[in-house]
């Protein structure tokens, strides 16, 4: 919904109209995060809002942005028209690649480079920044250059965030992955995440838990505003998720849901990518990476050791025991079995294809890897790189 209308003789500016979808007048509890004292008010308002405004920072993403943009272009119609409705932003993080040549072939696309990074703050949240100050959208969609979106997705999104009252939407996209590294890693990642973040739980204003995902990020002009916008988040490594708890505290609706009819995403092209990724997340994802990777060892060893110790006690030779050892090998059996049930449970609710979560298995040596060395970095090295950049773990 949406304040009434200014009586006459009021100016009719657009800060007269301002969303009020989950937003409480309570401000809460005290932002983990210190609000900086810019926000995207800090420029004048434009005389009139669009509807929606799409920011897109890119960097180096030649190889995908095109793919995002022609989605996104052609949500473009007569009552939702680019550019007069609705305004599309590339933001160029200083790419080396043809990431500005691609974004500018776009008729109706602008482009804009990212201001200078100053110490302090992330290239995506400073990228984001240099758009969300000049952005005309009653909505600000943040959305990441690897995302391909469903035809209406921009408009049924609008129209979600308004029927749920959620002042802040957030999907998870369709992951697409490639190669066996991925189809075994990828499953295993999102099931934990499925697990640690449960949307259900993330979207009860009543629970404390909050999570988002960068990769589709749709928030109100007035609750962005509220929460301070990418300058409250500035140094975050991991801004979605903070921004979400920043929502929370200030009691700004938020709904996030696995949302594969809106649309889908290839994170990573390169196994080394991969790896960097989420090395620079997952220590911040789990309360404590570290524990979590001895869990997934001792999956490890329960799916390779039970069998292994049931053929060997099946095969043992002691005499008068023999029968006792055979049962022992099939109580052995049976909690393998137990255990792979478990195990597969927990895997599906990745949302990966039943192939890759067959697979998944295959994947936990490295999960394991992963999880350590995400950990050490933050922890022991406390920095983190990306994309040629390195930050504070």
């Amino acid at each position: 919904m949406w304040t009434d209308k200014p009586e006459t003789g009021e100016a009719e500016s657009a800060r007269a109209w301002k969303p009020l979808l989950g937003l409480s007048s309570d401000p809460g509890e005290p932002l983990a995060v210190p609000t900086r004292a810019a926000t995207v008010y800090d420029q004048p308002e434009p005389e009139e809002l669009l509807e929606l405004t799409v920011i897109i920072p890119a960097r180096n993403e030649e190889e995908c942005l095109g793919a995002c943009l022609q989605s996104l272009v052609a949500q473009s119609e007569t009552a939702f028209e680019l550019g007069r409705d609705w305004e599309l932003i590339v933001v160029d993080d200083h790419s080396t690649d043809r990431t500005a040549e691609i974004a500018r072939s776009f008729a109706g696309v602008t482009v804009m480079e990212a201001g200078k990074l100053e110490p302090g703050w992330t290239g995506k949240a400073n990228a984001i920044w240099t758009a969300a100050r000049k952005a005309r959208g009653r909505w600000l969609l943040f959305t990441d250059a690897d995302t391909v979106h469903e035809p209406g997705n921009l408009h049924r999104a609008m129209h979600e965030a308004v029927r749920h009252k959620a002042g802040m939407l957030s999907y998870s996209p369709r992951q697409i992955v490639s190669g066996l590294t991925q189809r075994t890693l990828m499953p295993l990642i999102f099931s934990e995440l499925a697990m640690a973040y449960p949307p259900a739980k993330v979207s009860d204003p009543n629970q404390r838990i909050a999570a988002a995902n960068g990769q589709f990020l749709l928030v109100e002009r007035e609750a962005y505003r509220r929460l301070g916008g990418h300058a409250a988040v500035a140094g975050d490594v991991l801004e979605d998720v903070q921004l979400a708890f920043m929502a929370k505290r200030r009691k700004v609706g938020l709904r996030f849901r696995y949302a594969e009819d809106a649309l889908a995403t290839r994170m990573y092209r390169t196994t080394a990518a991969m790896m960097e990724g989420w090395t620079k997340n997952l220590a911040l994802l789990f309360d404590n990476a570290l524990a979590t990777a001895l869990w997934r060892a001792l999956d490890i060893a329960l799916l390779v050791g039970l069998p292994w110790l049931a053929y060997g006690l099946w095969n043992a030779r002691f005499a008068a025991h023999s029968l006792q050892w055979l049962g022992a090998g099939w109580v052995l059996m049976l909690l393998w079995v137990r255990n792979l049930f478990r195990f597969y449970g927990r895997v599906a609710k990745s949302n990966f294809p039943f192939v890759d979560c067959a697979l998944s298995p295959l994947g936990l040596p490295l999960f394991v890897v992963l999880l350590y060395r995400s950990w050490f970095e933050h922890r022991i090295l406390k920095r983190v790189s990306w994309k040629g950049r390195t930050y504070p773990g």
